[in-house]
């Protein structure tokens, strides 16, 4: 009588390695191994809406509002290597465009969201495009500093409003509707970007974040990339703020509050940096960790610091690394 032997093994052994370069699989069970985390963020995203209150649909389309420009944070800088920390300015100029559009000449939020969020990114990718032959801090603290300035041009001015803003604007005319079109937006801009990276310009962009005199040297326009990957992140981040207009029919001066430079940036060091999905789970699990903390009152940001201080100190790669590190160590039992 024969006795079986088994052996543990690894069940992404082999899959990684045939998938990468050559985009072949031998069997469904590979496929599922494969697709299993794609579809639960996409079908945890969109499933969850109907069974919320109101309440808290809201906090997920705020949730969703952060994403955007965590994302655009974390496309600069792990693959253009541009830190920007002004993602409030994307926020800002999408919000002001679309509110523009929909006060002044009275258009639908169906045209006002779009074509706020080209008019934004246009003109955010002009107010960057001389700070883009800076390097590093520089950079850093030019794009810091631009909300800031643009919000006291706007008070200075009695601009749109100025410190009372502009009232009235539009809504969208359901709230499952509001929810699915940020969400959609925030899917779209991951699997594009997932995308892109992956591309010609994808490598183009490395190349320049790596060694930009290489690139440059190979007769390559390193300026015409940089801009066009501001052009980029600027439509991510200006779309949550022409859709934030419209979520809450009114805009002013808080659209360019530091949250939305700040806050970003911690969603893509708890979600992990470089992965691009990170900065989405980040921004989920940052948003639902603050309103769970609000009954804390003044005590709440001192907890909301400590769980961001222990993600640096203690998983500075990312909740994303970790948890991916971990799906890949799953072994089956096989007959050797």
């Amino acid at each position: 009588m024969s006795t079986r032997k088994l052996r543990k093994r690894r069940v992404d052994r082999g899959i990684h390695v045939r998938t990468r370069g050559l985009y072949a699989l031998s069997s469904y069970r590979e496929m599922a191994y494969l697709l299993a985390p794609r579809l639960f963020l996409l079908v945890g995203l969109l499933g969850l809406p109907p069974a919320l209150d109101l309440y808290g649909q809201r906090v997920l389309c705020a949730a969703a509002v952060f994403a955007m420009p965590a994302l655009a944070f974390d496309f600069l800088a792990e693959y253009v290597g541009l830190v920007c920390l002004g993602g409030a300015l994307f926020i800002g100029f999408g919000g002001y465009a679309a509110g523009f559009l929909n006060a002044r000449l009275g258009l639908s939020p169906v045209l006002t969201i779009p074509l706020g969020t080209l008019a934004g990114a246009c003109l955010s990718t002009l107010v960057i495009l001389p700070c883009l032959r800076l390097r590093g801090v520089y950079f850093a603290m030019v794009t810091f500093m631009i909300p800031l300035f643009a919000r006291h041009v706007i008070v200075a001015l009695g601009l749109l409003g100025s410190t009372e803003g502009i009232t009235g604007l539009d809504t969208l005319p359901d709230p499952l509707i509001e929810i699915y079109v940020i969400l959609a937006a925030v899917l779209a801009s991951l699997f594009a970007l997932r995308r892109l990276v992956n591309e010609d310009l994808g490598l183009i962009l490395r190349g320049i974040k790596e060694n930009d005199q290489a690139v440059a040297a190979s007769g390559i326009s390193i300026l015409r990339y940089r801009v066009l990957a501001v052009f980029i992140a600027s439509c991510i981040g200006c779309f949550a703020g022409a859709y934030l207009a419209h979520l809450y029919g009114w805009l002013g001066l808080s659209l360019f509050a530091m949250d939305f430079s700040i806050l970003p940036i911690a969603a893509a060091v708890m979600g992990g940096t470089g992965t691009l999905a990170g900065p989405v789970v980040g921004a989920f699990l940052l948003t639902s960790l603050s309103e769970a903390l609000r009954g804390f009152g003044q005590l709440r940001v001192v907890l909301y610091c400590l769980v961001l201080l222990a993600f640096i100190l203690y998983k500075p790669e990312g909740l994303l690394k970790v948890l991916e590190r971990k799906y890949q160590q799953f072994e089956r039992r096989e007959e050797v």
